[in-house]
């Protein structure tokens, strides 16, 4: 069992993903609105020489994107990358998001016991 982290910029596409997703029988997650570092750095220090240069180059950037968090079984998770590459790949340009795994040793639901 594997956590699939998808960071997507392109917040545009994000609906397209979750259909494609669902179309191979994969399904629940959790998405957060997230933003980057060098983003919130920015515009925390707007006065800030250092980060002046990066102003204008982030400005064009999205200030935002899309997180998401799935816990998947190991069969799932090309299946799940490839969804993500066939939604993403009629886009041009770089930094269009992120995607890696990680294992999971433990997993648990958590819920109210019944007694």
């Amino acid at each position: 069992m594997q956590i699939l982290v998808i960071v997507l910029n392109r917040i545009e596409k994000l609906n397209d993903l979750l259909l494609e997703l669902s179309q191979h029988d994969i399904s629940g997650g959790t998405i957060i609105d997230s933003s980057g570092m060098m983003k919130t750095l920015v515009d925390s220090y707007p006065e800030s020489f250092l980060f002046s240069a990066l102003r204008s180059a982030l400005s064009e950037s999205r200030p935002f994107n899309k997180t998401l968090f799935m816990v998947l079984p190991d069969e799932k998770i090309p299946i799940a990358m490839d969804c993500v590459r066939k939604v993403i790949s009629d886009l041009k340009g770089n930094n269009i998001g992120v995607m890696f795994t990680l294992p999971i040793n433990e997993f648990e639901i958590l819920s109210k016991q019944r007694r």
